[in-house]
């Protein structure tokens, strides 16, 4: 800001840079402000160039001048006393920039697992099969009419005119008063069959 900003403030970059010199660099890397002797053992020159320690020890520096930065440097080993099995491990991880790709998987799945369930049917026990859904039963399209039919007549879309026939003389024999001593406790079943019958023997889906 100019100097006629009435709150008096100047947040330049060249102002902050006034106020607070601390960790100023030039273009080689030197640390203008450093104040630290070289640790090279016998040298007394400005320690103005830092560099780590050791490989495990990444934020905790040693400061030279610039000859010896050069020369330590040049002796810098970070994989110094790795094993070659921790040196491999370390390039798969570079090649991804340390992002390992996370493993696909059932997002739902994972869900349970977080609740410690890894069998998210071990919930339901026992009852987690008795219903299987649609999926078991995926095949041929068929009206809702001839489907009803065949879960009637306990038969599956599959099968002929022929053996549908057969599961429905079947189910006659049992359910037909004529068969059971006069009971007509099962007339109503009986009439379905009947019914589940006419959709099956008239229609196209069967041979």
């Amino acid at each position: 800001m100019s100097k006629s900003d009435p709150f008096g403030f100047d947040m330049s970059v060249r102002s902050a840079k006034k106020k607070n010199p601390r960790g100023r660099r030039s273009t080689t890397g030197a640390s203008e402000t450093s104040t630290r002797i070289c640790d090279h053992d016998g040298c007394e020159e400005a320690g103005q160039f830092r560099a780590p320690r050791a490989p495990d020890v990444l934020d905790d520096y040693l400061w030279f001048c610039q000859d010896h930065i050069r020369e330590y440097n040049q002796k810098w080993n970070f994989f110094e006393g790795t094993t070659e099995a921790e040196l491999n491990a370390q390039q798969s991880k570079d090649k991804v920039w340390e992002r390992e790709t996370k493993p696909m998987g059932d997002p739902e799945a994972r869900a349970w697992a977080r609740l410690g369930i890894e069998d998210p049917h071990q919930v339901l026990g026992g009852n987690a099969t008795r219903n299987p859904g649609r999926a078991a039963q995926a095949g041929r399209r068929l009206p809702p009419t001839e489907r009803r039919a065949l879960d009637i007549l306990e038969a599956k879309d599959d099968w002929s005119k022929a053996d549908i026939r057969k599961a429905y003389k079947k189910l006659i024999k049992v359910l037909h008063p004529d068969m059971n001593g006069g009971d007509r406790s099962q007339e109503e079943q009986l009439q379905e069959v009947v019914w589940a019958w006419d959709q099956i023997k008239d229609s196209r889906s069967f041979k």
